[in-house]
């Protein structure tokens, strides 16, 4: 049975099985408010250092991810009001993506401008076939604000970010998994089971590992390929001193690979 590690008006996070799941509940459409993107960055600093969780799973619920910021509450700001309330949004969205456990967005329906960029801070993302995702943002007059301009080129290149970008159309599930904005589409109603069972796959595992690889890939991403091979090398000599490396390379030597019993140190 899952345990409630905190619930919050928009945000429930649950534990169950060492993977956490980020429910985002601020119906019909999770419009993403300051409020709601404040309990965002919350949980996510919570389940990133909760020593009980493996992964954790990003979930809107059966009928749509998240369709967005709230426009209602962004068309009455200024351009001061903005400017502050632009880091904050962009801070929320980097708590998520530096959990450092895996992190998998389960999408179903839409997840177009925030909301998309909420799901592309996660490590994976699985679509139901019905999903339909965006940056519809230049449609208002403005771009992403929250990633989508960096994180979207970094998932499927430049020219294909532009197309979405200064186009602001939909894509289909189908399309996404195409150019690899998704990692795996199935029904929706597969889709959250899915998404849990791949996320399962995580607990047990090296956590302190899995937690460098995920440092390394990302940092190393911002920097030239010498500063990212550097990154690489301190990383990879850092884990000799962990009790995870003594028990895997023990555990190879001794039974072959794939038996580890990992302990988390």
């Amino acid at each position: 049975m899952a345990t409630v590690l905190s619930e919050s008006e928009f945000i429930k996070v649950e534990l169950d099985a060492g993977v956490a799941v980020i429910n985002l509940m601020r119906p019909p459409m999770n419009a993403l408010n300051l409020q709601m993107q404040r309990e965002i960055a919350s949980s996510a600093r919570l389940v990133s250092a909760h020593k009980d969780v493996d992964a954790v799973v990003l979930y809107g619920g059966p009928k749509v991810f998240a369709a967005g910021a709230d426009v209602k509450e962004m068309a009455q700001m200024t351009y001061a009001d903005m400017s502050s309330a632009a880091h904050s949004l962009q801070g929320a969205f980097d708590a998520v993506a530096k959990i450092s456990q895996p992190t998998i967005a389960a999408i179903t329906g839409f997840a177009l401008g925030g909301g998309l960029e909420l799901s592309m801070c996660a490590d994976f993302r699985v679509a139901g076939d019905n999903a339909k995702l965006g940056q519809p943002e230049i449609l208002l007059g403005i771009i992403p604000g929250a990633g989508g301009t960096q994180r979207l080129p970094r998932l499927v290149g430049p020219s294909k970010a532009k197309e979405l970008i200064f186009g602001g159309r939909m894509i289909s599930a189908d399309e996404a998994l195409e150019i690899g904005l998704v990692n795996k589409v199935c029904a929706p109603d597969d889709v959250l089971a899915i998404a849990l069972k791949w996320a399962g796959e995580f607990v047990g595992g090296p956590k302190i590992a899995l937690a460098a690889a995920k440092r390394a890939v990302d940092n190393g991403l911002d920097a030239s390929l010498f500063t990212g091979l550097s990154i690489e090398s301190t990383e990879f000599a850092a884990l000799f001193a962990t009790e995870d490396q003594s028990v895997g390379m023990n555990s190879f030597v001794n039974e072959g690979p794939g038996k580890a019993t990992f302990v988390g140190r």
